[in-house]
């Protein structure tokens, strides 16, 4: 038997259910307390029991609509540049520092879209890196190397 829904729908309503009860449920260890005197449990349960209603009414929006066009392939050239991107930065910011890293985390993440040609990487990755600074360095005040110890010689 075949089901006759959107499987987008479904899969989105799924993966909400899925969020809000993973939150729902790691926050049922904190304190919740009551409405009056909320404790540090209280808004991380309630808002991933929103998430869970969200979920529910996105599946049930889905139930007797089926997709109207087959789905489209894995964008696998962005997953595996995205997650490739994070991993990268995370393993090399502190040995090759924060200019070089986010130059090539946004150059490659940039990349990961079809429509996106070398230049307008580059474009991005340069505008990026200088936002980056701008708002880390300069107004958080971040202590981190803009130059990490592999690259000085």
């Amino acid at each position: 038997m075949a089901l006759n829904a959107s499987r987008n729908d479904l899969a989105s309503g799924a993966i909400f259910i899925a969020f809000g009860a993973y939150f729902a449920l790691e926050a049922l260890r904190y304190d919740f307390g009551t409405p009056f005197r909320m404790g540090p449990g209280f808004m991380p349960v309630v808002l991933g029991g929103m998430l869970i209603a969200l979920g529910i009414a996105v599946a049930a929006k889905g139930l007797g609509k089926p997709d109207k066009e087959a789905a489209p392939p894995w964008p696998l050239r962005g997953i595996v540049l995205v997650l490739g991107t994070i991993l990268f930065f995370a393993a090399t910011i502190r040995g090759l520092g924060f200019i070089p890293v986010v130059l090539i985390a946004a150059f490659a993440t940039a990349l990961s879209s079809s429509r996106n040609t070398w230049l307008s990487a580059l474009v991005i990755s340069v505008g990026l890196c200088v936002l980056c600074l701008l708002v880390f360095v300069v107004g958080l005040g971040m202590i981190v190397p803009l130059i990490g110890p592999w690259l000085r010689f």
